[in-house]
């Protein structure tokens, strides 16, 4: 295995959940969610080559993920919208066995992510990394926004998912 494989792989099993969660918020149902995942791995193996070192691989990784799921995107809009992701998430939700309560939580998580998918692409990212623990300056260094920027758009972020979230409970009320 080369050294360029092995970094890959190393990367994979240290920040593959990167990629999980960026496509979870930009893919809507689990087939488009599969194709995204394997296109960002795609995209991480093909930008490996070029990553210096100059900041922590996760760094590297969210950036080139974030911008490919901008690009997927915006891509997908342009093609025809597919109607069925509502069947798909009701069959993935009625083939999981399980107590009720994981059933709900699992229908409370779909319904997190779907208020994640109708923010902006912007919002969505900063609120993704802040979830990851990531501080202000992290990710300022992989979003190029400055980190006072980050605080403040972070806080606007946070309104709208707020407001979005406030009609998902609703419903579930």
């Amino acid at each position: 295995m080369s050294g360029n494989e092995s970094r890959f792989a190393a990367w994979m099993v240290a920040h593959g959940g990167i990629l999980a969660k960026i496509a979870r918020s930009h893919a809507r149902g689990e087939r488009e969610r599969a194709d995204l995942e394997r296109e960002l791995a795609y995209q991480v193996w093909l930008s490996e080559p070029r990553f210096a070192g100059q900041s922590a691989a996760s760094t590297w990784i969210y950036r080139v993920c974030l911008n490919t799921a901008f690009t997927w995107r915006r891509n997908t809009g342009r093609r025809e919208q597919r109607t069925d992701h509502e069947a798909d998430l009701g069959t993935l939700a009625s083939g999981l066995p399980g107590p009720a309560a994981t059933t709900e939580r699992n229908d409370l998580l779909d319904r997190i992510y779907t208020a994640l998918q109708a923010l902006p692409d912007s919002d969505r990212s900063l609120l993704l990394l802040q979830l990851d623990g990531l501080a202000y300056r992290e990710i300022a260094e992989i979003t190029g926004l400055t980190e006072n920027h980050v605080g403040v758009a972070l806080n606007r972020a946070r309104q709208r998912l707020k407001a979005q979230m406030k009609g998902i409970l609703d419903e579930m009320a």
